[in-house]
């Protein structure tokens, strides 16, 4: 079964083969990596990872810690390997096909940004409009999102009142950007977390910046 581990190690030469070498010992063998922040010497790394039958994941967490520095700050299951590239093909899609390019983005955002869902949202009178979601998008009805309109990519605060009580049980990391305009939004959420780096959200940002040229173009 596949993995995939969030790890806070040094930024030095060498941290991540120690690392590697830990996760060797217990059977973990490395698919993929991608650096997600670096930043006061510290370094944010995504590694997709896969366990032989019968391992607990646990382990990943013992082995990964026991290079001097290293703080693994999530461990969940995830299927496929990390694909750093994937925004320039999700963009291309988009292009190809604009009239369906929301349902695409929604669907799409999960896979580049590793989060579980995403969901495009719009005022409409006094209620909400969902104009996209993504296949594993939670159900719950949302009727208000007090940060709307949004001027800039931010993270939001998942104890807040307006977030379904679902969510909070799951312990839902959330995110949001404006899409080409401040009232409306892709929000996307990561249940049990990690958080959302600095950096994810720029890349949130840039993507949805790009996406919405294409649309609106």
């Amino acid at each position: 079964m596949s993995f995939l581990i969030r790890v806070q190690l040094p930024d030095s030469p060498g941290t991540l083969g120690a690392v590697a070498t830990a996760l060797g010992t217990v059977g973990a063998d490395i698919l993929s990596v991608d650096v997600v922040e670096r930043t006061n010497g510290v370094a944010i790394d995504d590694l997709v990872v896969e366990l032989p039958t019968g391992s607990l994941p646990d382990a990943l967490i013992t082995a990964a810690e026991s290079v001097e520095g290293v703080e693994v700050d999530a461990v969940r299951p995830y299927a496929g390997v990390l694909d750093t590239h994937r925004e320039l093909e999700l963009v291309e899609e988009i292009a190809a096909t604009p009239k369906t390019g929301l349902d695409l983005l929604a669907e799409g955002v999960p896979r580049i940004i590793r989060s579980g869902w995403a969901i495009v949202v719009t005022p409409s009178g006094d209620s909400l409009q969902r104009l996209a979601s993504s296949a594993a998008a939670p159900e719950a009805p949302i009727t208000d999102l007090p940060w709307l309109p949004l001027e800039r990519a931010t993270v939001l605060d998942g104890e807040a009142a307006w977030i379904p009580e679902t969510w909070k049980e799951l312990g839902t990391e959330l995110a949001a950007t404006p899409l080409g305009k401040p009232d409306r939004a892709l929000l996307v959420g990561r249940p049990g977390g990690p958080m959302f780096r600095a950096a994810e959200v720029a890349r949130l940002a840039h993507l949805a910046g790009i996406v919405a040229v294409v649309l609106d173009g």
